[in-house]
């Protein structure tokens, strides 16, 4: 995705432009960043299906309204919930979000490594709390995908760990710190646009999330351009009981997640991004919070509801420092 707008601005108020590209010469390019993480990815990933050399057949008691006692023979460290899903009927492909595995969340597309129960869980189910936390955190990391491929490589972008904020917030959020020739720059409404279109594209390329359980040594090797990502995997493995991070990848972004995220960007409906915040000089500068509201495919809103909860959605959320969010129960119609 391309800021037209913000990049004939930023070349009008920045006259050290030379300085800049200078400094994106030195650094590695993000394209370049990207590839180094995705090929560790797919070497993980392939090393991991090794381990499967033999077919081993598990039996998954399939859960749900009408599914009750549904018994299907699926193929060990092969077979995903959605593969289960595929046995069922299309609607059970099309809306499911998330999976429970022996009452675990567990994404849609990990494989099932043992005999298990199953259950497909989707946005209008009596209690669509776990998925529409799921939802939230998911339109997290497409904002984050979306503003690390922004500013091309003349301007460095550091995502932060992720704030994992309910559903009740009105807005999902995405900390950033971006170079810090862009100290002074507030987003126009255009820019905001832009980013809501970079959004918009990729959920209409219907990506997966493909999550990936890996150990810190191989998250840090992936990591190793950002020692703010860095530190982030080995916090999150000192807060694991197993002591592993759990990576997404989704087109050709790959991203550290706290919990799961849902099957693929596809079930995203209504998107726009609203905001982008200035918090305040932080460990690795100035950081920002990027802001957005969104709907899910299942769950739609009149405009004139869109822009009641646009408006609240623009608001800054304000987390408490050093406290752990709870998550509240929200109901279907909590989301947003």
């Amino acid at each position: 995705m391309s800021l037209t707008t913000l990049e004939s601005s930023l070349a009008f108020h920045f006259t050290f432009r030379d300085f800049a590209s200078a400094a994106a010469a030195v650094r590695t390019s993000a394209a370049k960043v990207r590839s180094h993480r995705n090929a560790i990815f797919s070497r993980e990933l392939a090393r991991q299906r090794a381990l499967y050399p033999r077919i081993e057949k598990i039996e998954v008691s399939i859960q749900g309204p009408g599914l009750d006692g549904t018994l299907l023979i699926m193929n060990r460290g092969m077979s995903t919930p959605l593969s289960c899903a595929r046995h069922l009927t299309d609607y059970h492909v099309a809306n499911s979000a998330l999976a429970l595995v022996d009452g675990e969340l567990w994404p849609l597309h990990q494989p099932l490594t043992h005999s298990c129960t199953l259950s497909l869980l989707t946005f209008k189910d009596s209690d669509p709390t776990r998925v529409n936390q799921a939802y939230w955190r998911s339109c997290s990391a497409l904002l984050g995908q979306v503003l690390e491929s922004a500013f091309k490589d003349d301007f460095t972008v550091e995502l932060l760990s992720t704030p994992e904020v309910p559903v009740t917030t009105g807005a999902f959020c995405c900390d950033v710190v971006l170079d810090p020739q862009l100290d002074s720059w507030t987003p126009s409404a255009e820019s905001l646009r832009s980013l809501t279109r970079g959004a918009q594209q990729l959920v209409q390329q219907d990506l997966i999330w493909e999550p990936l359980e890996v150990a810190p040594s191989v998250a840090l090797e992936i990591f190793s351009h950002s020692r703010c990502k860095q530190e982030e995997v080995e916090q999150k493995a000192a807060q694991n009981p197993k002591g592993t991070v759990m990576l997404y990848r989704c087109g050709d972004h790959v991203l550290l997640s706290g919990g799961p995220l849902v099957a693929r960007t596809g079930l995203c409906s209504q998107y726009e991004v609203t905001a982008v915040h200035i918090l305040g000089q932080g460990a690795w500068g100035l950081h920002r919070r990027a802001q957005g509201l969104s709907l899910p495919l299942q769950l739609q809103a009149h405009h004139t509801v869109w822009r009641k909860l646009r408006q609240r959605a623009e608001k800054l959320v304000e987390m408490p420092r050093h406290e752990e969010v709870t998550p509240p129960s929200p109901t279907c119609t909590s989301l947003p």
